[in-house]
């Protein structure tokens, strides 16, 4: 645990709202999120490097996800005017994958083979070259918690971190695995 001081810290400087502990051996993967994703719901289901398919399959995720023991939580949560404030959810959003993009680099100093799970789709390109060409940038690329399969507020639930903050609330949730 003296080891994540560091991470925690770096998480504050970037200006996290909230950062927890992450026990990664109770992080479940499971099918149905993925079922979600494979029915368009966001619209990059084989259209991001980042996302299922192409992603890796669920036993491929499990089989890097098992390999970590600790990580962090890391969240942001904005306020909205109204629960239809789309340009307070949109603000909110880039702010935290902003932090978190940064935050990466950053724990990649300390922990060079960690896997940051976002929120969200990869959005490092204004426009994925998923599926006709190539990565442009495959080590800076993002999977997000949804592709790998895990439902983001049993996560939450299960490290004693907050999903929903109220009505006038937005959150977006994100992962480092360190070990």
């Amino acid at each position: 645990m003296k080891e994540l001081v560091k991470a925690f810290q770096l998480a504050k400087e970037e200006g996290f709202s909230h950062c927890v502990y992450l026990d990664c051996t109770g992080i479940e993967l499971k099918e149905e999120v993925r079922s979600m994703c494979a029915a368009g719901l966001c619209g990059q289901y084989g259209r991001n490097w980042s996302c299922p398919p192409v992603c890796g399959s669920l036993d491929a995720c499990r089989a890097q996800t098992a390999r970590y023991r600790r990580g962090i939580l890391v969240q942001t949560v904005g306020d909205l005017e109204d629960n239809l404030d789309y340009e307070g959810m949109k603000a909110a959003e880039e702010r935290h994958k902003t932090a978190f993009r940064k935050l990466a680099e950053r724990l990649r100093a300390y922990w060079p083979g960690m896997l940051a799970l976002g929120a969200g789709c990869c959005t490092v390109c204004n426009t994925c070259t998923c599926p006709d060409e190539e990565c442009r940038f495959p080590k800076k690329r993002l999977s997000s918690m949804e592709a790998y399969g895990i439902v983001v507020s049993e996560l939450c639930r299960k490290n004693h971190m907050d999903y929903y903050y109220g009505p006038d609330k937005v959150s977006y949730t994100s992962c480092y695995l360190l070990d």
